[in-house]
C-alpha cells in the first residue's frame, strides 16, 4: 500500500498557525512519547488540512490560549503529513478513535479532556475557545 503525504509547502502555513502560538511540533513517534511523558498538562492538537481545522479548530485554540489558565505544554502533530507521529499520538489518545482535527488535554500523560472532529465541526471558533478555556480551568 502506498501512503501519500501532503507536500510540505502545502502544509507549512497550517503548521505555522500553531507554531507561532508556541506549539512544539512532534515529528517522530519518540518525540510524541517524550512529550506525553512530561509531568503537568499537555495540549495535544492533531492538526489537519480540512476546513474545520482552518476555520474552527486553530482559531478556537488561539482564542483559548488567551485564558489566564493554560496547559504547561503545547504540542501538535499533523495528520496526513507526519504519519508516524500522528499514529503514535492517536495511540496515546485511546480509546478515542482517530480524528482530525482533534484537541486533547492530557494531565500527567492521561487524557483529561478531548474534542473530536465531531465536536469541532458544528461549532464556531469562539465556542471551541470557551470549551477549551473551561477545560484549562478544570484540569490545568
Amino acid at each position: 500500500m502506498i501512503v501519500q503525504r501532503y507536500p510540505e509547502p502545502f502544509v507549512a502555513p497550517m503548521r505555522q498557525e500553531l507554531t507561532t502560538l508556541g506549539f512544539e511540533e512532534l515529528r517522530t513517534p519518540d518525540e510524541v512519547d517524550q512529550a506525553v511523558a512530561r509531568p503537568g498538562t499537555t495540549l495535544l492538537v492533531v492538526n489537519s488540512v480540512c476546513g474545520c481545522a482552518a476555520g474552527k479548530a486553530r482559531p478556537g485554540i488561539a482564542l483559548a490560549l488567551r485564558n489566564t489558565t493554560r496547559p504547561t505544554h503545547l504540542t501538535t502533530v499533523f495528520a496526513g503529513a507526519d504519519l508516524e507521529s500522528t499514529a503514535q499520538a492517536r495511540a496515546h489518545l485511546a480509546p478515542y478513535p482517530p480524528s482530525s482535527p482533534s484537541i486533547a488535554l492530557l494531565k500527567d500523560g492521561k487524557v483529561a479532556f478531548m474534542l473530536e472532529r465531531r465536536d469541532i465541526e458544528g461549532r464556531p471558533a469562539q465556542s471551541i475557545a470557551e470549551i477549551l478555556a473551561q477545560a484549562f480551568d478544570a484540569h490545568c
